[in-house]
């Protein structure tokens, strides 16, 4: 793996106005092979967890997007494949929850509701003071560098 600091990237691309989950998968850009622009419009409803359904929080969905695109399968036969991607999904969600108690968006957040109305809320100082996001950014960019250095890509 390059030299480059995935963690710091990723709270980078969420300070510049990306969603949590673009900004962990736009922070790994050196390492997979698509169209980035393609890749952040895919991402892009992930966001709020999910459309802002708090659910899994966007950080998480995003180290699980990269992930697949390192090391996942696509023959829907391949059960050693998706066993062993699922373990891996597993493992990284563990770690996740180790640091910040939990993996759900709403949980992350403080928050005792359910879901939130659809129209996101504007990048002020005030939003980014109230939210954990870009650290959670770098948390889940950070995990899943380790994890990358820890388990060698597959050829």
């Amino acid at each position: 793996m390059e030299n480059i600091d995935h963690a710091a990237k990723a709270k980078e691309n969420f300070l510049q106005g990306y969603n949590c989950t673009q900004s962990v998968v736009k922070a790994f850009e050196d390492m997979y092979d698509m169209d980035v622009e393609k890749v952040l419009t895919m991402c892009s409803p992930f966001g709020g967890g999910m459309g802002r359904l708090r659910e899994v929080c966007g950080t998480v969905s995003g180290m699980f997007m990269v992930l697949g695109m390192l090391y996942g399968y696509n023959d829907p036969k391949d059960y050693e494949g998706k066993k062993e991607l699922y373990a891996r999904v597993q493992e990284l969600a563990k770690r996740f929850r180790e640091k910040n108690g939990s993996i759900v968006c709403r949980e992350l957040l403080g928050l005792d509701h359910k879901s939130d109305v659809s129209v996101p809320e504007k990048r002020t100082d005030e939003y980014y003071k109230k939210r954990p996001c870009p650290e959670l950014c770098a948390c889940a960019a950070g995990i899943l560098e380790k994890y990358i250095e820890e388990n060698p890509l597959p050829n």
